[in-house]
């Protein structure tokens, strides 16, 4: 997908504003905690590679990045099985024939945090190519809760807006003021 970066970076060096933002905003893994979900930054050779030791986000014009993202999912059948089961344990244990609404969320609250703190994050990793000559950038992915996943990371990080191109805004990028003047008169076709 092709995005436009809209705004200016602050006056200074550009490649230190980047590296500072960029290291504010790198991921942090989650393996050894009980968080959830984290994204951030990581270099696109190595999704492991939070600290961009060697500046690998810089190749020309160019600022090249993955955006990564871990999160502990739990199934909702899983849950409900394993809930059911603490259930069933807690009624013949109080030998009641039902259990109130207060104790089963309980029930389920606690199975829930028990079953994600077990659970492995699971990576997804998504790389952009932000050319800084033309500010456009190239996210290499067409998921809608990706993208805007995209949009917030991006925007928090540099403190910059992207707005997606639709090919309307890439014809009048492109084009002269004659040839994009023109493309009022453009109406749909019916092909038969």
């Amino acid at each position: 997908m092709r995005f436009s970066v809209e705004g200016e970076p602050p006056p200074g060096n550009f490649w230190d504003f980047v590296a500072e933002r960029v290291a504010a905003h790198s991921f942090r893994d989650i393996d050894d905690t009980l968080d959830e979900y984290s994204i951030g930054w990581v270099s696109v050779a190595n999704m492991f590679d939070s600290d961009f030791a060697y500046g690998s986000y810089a190749a020309g014009d160019y600022v090249v990045l993955s955006m990564r993202i871990d999160e502990r999912k739990v199934s909702s059948a899983v849950l409900k099985k394993y809930v059911l089961k603490e259930e069933e344990r807690v009624r013949a244990e109080r030998q009641v024939p039902k259990l109130s609404r207060s104790v089963r969320l309980e029930i389920k609250e606690r199975v829930r945090t028990e079953l994600v703190r077990k659970a492995p994050p699971i990576p997804v990793v998504y790389d952009l190519c932000w050319n800084l000559a033309n500010s456009t950038l190239l996210f290499f992915s067409t998921s809608k809760k990706a993208m805007v996943l995209l949009e917030e990371l991006f925007r928090d990080t540099f403190d910059m807006s992207i707005v997606l191109q639709i090919p309307w805004n890439t014809a009048l990028h492109l084009l002269d003021e004659d040839r994009a003047a023109r493309l009022d008169d453009v109406r749909p076709a019916i092909l038969m």
